[in-house]
C-alpha cells in the first residue's frame, strides 16, 4: 500500500443526509483524503459502518475542499497542521 505525506493530502468537507424509512438526519464529516471521489467513499464506508445505514440511504449533497483556517474538527486540525 503506498502512503502519502500529509503535506500532499487535502481536508475535504462532505455534506449529505441519510434517509431511512424511520430517519431522517444530515450530517458533515471531514475526511483527510488525496481526491474529492476518495472523500465520497471513505464517508460511505464510515456512516455504513458506524450507523449501519445502506450506501442507496445516503445522499451526499455537496463535496468541498477546506482550507486550513476553516477545519472544523480540532484533532483533524493539529493532524493537517503537524502540530
Amino acid at each position: 500500500m503506498l502512503c502519502k505525506k500529509m503535506s500532499e493530502m487535502k481536508v475535504f468537507r462532505v455534506t449529505g443526509e441519510i434517509s431511512k424509512p424511520n430517519l431522517k438526519t444530515s450530517f458533515a464529516k471531514e475526511v483527510v483524503v488525496d481526491k474529492p471521489e476518495h472523500a465520497v467513499e471513505k464517508v460511505y464506508a464510515e456512516i455504513g459502518s458506524k450507523h449501519r445505514v445502506k450506501r442507496f440511504h445516503i445522499k451526499i449533497l455537496n463535496v468541498e475542499e477546506v482550507s486550513l483556517d476553516d477545519i472544523e474538527n480540532p484533532i483533524l486540525k493539529k493532524m493537517v497542521a503537524g502540530e
